[in-house]
């Protein structure tokens, strides 16, 4: 890999990491949120609001939308969705720490399916931090939990196939296409497909409390709008699995975040598991070049040349 595009590599993975680090301050406040209002509803407001908030600074984008971007952002919104939907209904029958570790095995999911399509193996760096990002997300996550097999965890589990394709997806089309188009789709997407599960199966609150005006403050612009843009943009410049092992610090992040707000003790074995996945993520980064990176590279100079 040139200097030139380890440095965008690095750029990027950094972006991811601010990505992940916005999502984990979302845990307590929507948890704090869904009190006050339905899941589906809040989704849909949620990602309403960062429609239109991508839509008013960036509406000259807008008219440039095709055909293709249209046909493509949504394809890749309905993954997006297929994540948050599954994931909802699995926490109806599932624990959230089960919930938390199912999920995160997108980690492992993702260099699978790309192994799978490219028909190549992975660097051996970047297995080893995989795995170590999975051991230690386990640690965070599973501490004090029983884990049986029940329809809550195949849900979840539905859910992080979900999520860990999205990001296979971005990291396609991503620079095929406008990446504040392709955002604002998937988004708006998203929002759309929520309205109609939560007509169906909510009822909206006749007035949204403190919580939740505090969690679409949050979670609207620096959560979703702004979190969806930066991985439509720097996705390109790194490898699906680096961005799946980096979003591993997401449950890191929510676990800090509760542990300073006081909402959560955090353990010496949950201690241990937010560094085997920083360990692992670091890894994969600094010496995962290897097989992985001498790859990717060779696909982004051949998509360059093409264009």
């Amino acid at each position: 890999m040139t200097n030139q595009l380890k440095k965008r590599q690095i750029k990027a993975d950094l972006a991811l990491l601010f990505v992940a680090f916005s999502w984990g301050l979302t845990f307590v406040v929507v948890q704090d949120a869904l009190s006050g209002i339905g899941p589906y509803y809040f989704v849909a407001l949620r990602f309403l609001l960062a429609l239109v908030f991508l839509a008013a600074v960036y509406r000259r984008h807008l008219l440039n939308i095709n055909w293709g971007t249209l046909k493509t952002g949504f394809f890749i919104g309905l993954f997006l969705f297929g994540g948050y939907a599954f994931q909802t209904v699995g926490l109806k029958y599932t624990g959230p720490a089960t919930a938390g570790f199912i999920t995160g095995l997108a980690v492992v999911l993702v260099p699978l399916f790309t192994a799978l399509a490219c028909r190549r193996l992975p660097g051996v760096f970047v297995i080893i931090g995989v795995l170590f990002a999975t051991f230690g997300l386990a640690l965070l996550t599973l501490q004090g939990s029983s884990f049986k097999l029940g329809l809550g965890d195949l849900l979840i589990f539905f859910c992080a196939i979900c999520f860990g394709l999205h990001i296979i997806m971005v990291g396609r089309y991503a620079g095929k296409h406008d990446p504040v188009l392709l955002a604002t789709i998937q988004i708006g997407t998203v929002s759309i497909i929520s309205f109609m599960f939560a007509l169906r199966l909510e009822t909206i609150p006749g007035h949204f409390t403190t919580p939740v005006w505090t969690a679409f403050i949050i979670t609207a612009i620096p959560a979703t709008s702004l979190a969806f843009l930066i991985q439509n943009s720097v996705q390109r410049y790194t490898s699906p699995t680096h961005t799946a092992i980096i979003f591993t610090m997401e449950p890191v992040f929510a676990a800090i975040t509760a542990h300073i707000l006081g909402r959560e003790m955090l353990t010496l074995v949950q201690a241990a598991g937010c560094i085997l996945i920083l360990a692992g993520m670091l890894l994969a980064e600094l010496r995962g070049e290897s097989q992985e990176a001498n790859n990717f590279s060779a696909d982004i100079m051949q998509s360059s040349a093409t264009k």
